[in-house]
């Protein structure tokens, strides 16, 4: 999986799990502190969270970030892949 789909990976598990949930991106966002406009950014694959923002969205949603990260032991190495580069790039 490239970077690219692993970042589109996150940003459509992001949309998945305020959906279970049955929020609102205005919900979601006055819950978590994300401005709206971010949130649809992120879910559109627009903008790529920071870390601090997935946290804050995980936090809101009630959910582990792991959730967000594809699972199996391949993509685990993958998700540990860009943890890393998306704290190198906000660093």
């Amino acid at each position: 999986m490239t970077l690219e789909e692993q970042e589109q990976f996150v940003c459509n598990q992001l949309k998945i799990e305020r959906e279970k949930k049955n929020l609102s991106q205005l919900e979601l966002s006055f819950e978590s502190g994300v401005s709206q406009n971010m949130i649809t950014y992120i879910e559109n694959c627009k903008r790529t969270p920071t870390l601090s923002t997935i946290l804050k969205l995980c936090n809101a949603l009630k959910i582990n970030p792991s959730v967000l990260f594809p699972q199996g032991e391949i993509e685990k190495d993958s998700a540990k892949r860009i943890v890393i580069e998306l704290i190198e790039r906000f660093m």
